[in-house]
């Protein structure tokens, strides 16, 4: 169940600038390891980037954002605003369900979608 949270402007800016924080440590990491195993750890830190960048969205343009597990609510707040944005989260979180908790490593395709979503979000957040 998700609960809808009132947000201000300095929770907006700390959420952007945590978003900001989860895509560079995605990207670092993209850069120094060639290596399969880090996978889940990089979608990991761009799912995080995606939800806080949505979290900006959705507090700069409704003024609330979405605490609680599945993030339906951020999702289709952010259709409502913009599809690219919806589907960029709704992507992330289905690449999510699929990774870490799993025993399977993710994909390279996976944390190439997983990467250019998170990048979309955060661009969009810092627009917002």
């Amino acid at each position: 169940m998700e609960t809808v949270l009132h947000c201000t402007t300095d929770e907006r800016a700390d959420r952007l600038f945590k978003a900001e924080q989860f895509l560079l440590a995605a990207e670092t990491i993209a850069t120094i390891i060639d290596d399969l195993a880090m996978g889940d750890a990089y979608v990991t830190l761009c799912v995080h980037a995606g939800v806080a960048a949505a979290d900006v969205i959705c507090c700069s343009k409704l003024g609330v954002c979405y605490e609680g597990r599945d993030h339906n609510g951020a999702i289709a707040s952010l259709a409502k605003l913009d599809h690219t944005t919806a589907l960029s989260l709704s992507t992330l979180l289905h690449i999510k369900t699929r990774s870490p908790e799993d025993a399977l490593l993710t994909i390279k395709s996976d944390q190439q979608r997983a990467g250019r979503a998170a990048a979309f979000l955060v661009r969009a957040a810092r627009l917002a």
